[in-house]
C-alpha cells in the first residue's frame, strides 16, 4: 500500500520542522559560544546533527512508502536568549511541542489504517520521551543552581562531554 496524499503532504511537514529543530539548536549553539558557554555550544550542536538525522529518516521513509518528498522554506529560529534557563525553557517546550505533532501523526496513521506509518512512528514517540526527559532534567539543574557561576561552569563541562 502506498502512502496516501494526505500522510505524504503531513510526513512532509513534519521533515521541514525536523530541520528547522536542527536550525533552532543550531542557533542556540550559536548563541552558547558568543556567551563563552562552549560546553552548551557542544551539546546543542550534537542535538542539531541528531535533528538532522531525523529529518533524513522522514526524507528516506517517505520514499520507501512511494511518496514524495517535498522540501519547503526553513523559518528563521530565535536567536537570542537572556540565559541558560531561557534557551533550555524554549528547549524543553519545543521538544513538547515536536512530541504533540508526532502523537499527531500518529493519530492520522491510525485514522487511515496506516499500519507501516503507524509502526515508523514508534521510534520518534519513544525518542521524544527521551528529548523531553534530557531537556528537563538540564533545565531544572541550572533552575536549582539559580546565579551560583562555579555551578554554571560545572553544568557547562558536564554538558561538554556529551558524545555524539
Amino acid at each position: 500500500m502506498e502512502i496516501s496524499e494526505k500522510m505524504n503532504e503531513a510526513l512532509n511537514d513534519q521533515l521541514n520542522k525536523e530541520l528547522y529543530s536542527a536550525y533552532l539548536y543550531l542557533s542556540m549553539a550559536a548563541w552558547a559560544e558568543a556567551n563563552n558557554l562552549n560546553g552548551f555550544a557542544h551539546w546543542f550542536k550534537i542535538q542539531a546533527k541528531e535533528e538532522l538525522g531525523h529529518a533524513m529518516k522522514f526524507y528516506s521513509f517517505i520514499y520507501e512508502r512511494g511518496g514524495r518528498v517535498k522540501l519547503m522554506e526553513v523559518s528563521q529560529p530565535k536567536t537570542d536568549w537572556s540565559s541558560p534557563v531561557e534557551v533550555f525553557e524554549d528547549t524543553l517546550e519545543h521538544e513538547k511541542y515536536v512530541t504533540q505533532r508526532i502523537h499527531n501523526l500518529l493519530k492520522l496513521a491510525r485514522d487511515e489504517g496506516d499500519y507501516s506509518t503507524e509502526v515508523f512512528l514508534h521510534w520518534f514517540i519513544d525518542e521524544q520521551v527521551e528529548e523531553e526527559d534530557q531537556a528537563r532534567k538540564i533545565l531544572e539543574t541550572l533552575k536549582m543552581i539559580g546565579d551560583n557561576k562555579a555551578a554554571l561552569f560545572a553544568i557547562d563541562r558536564e554538558l561538554a562531554k556529551r558524545k555524539e
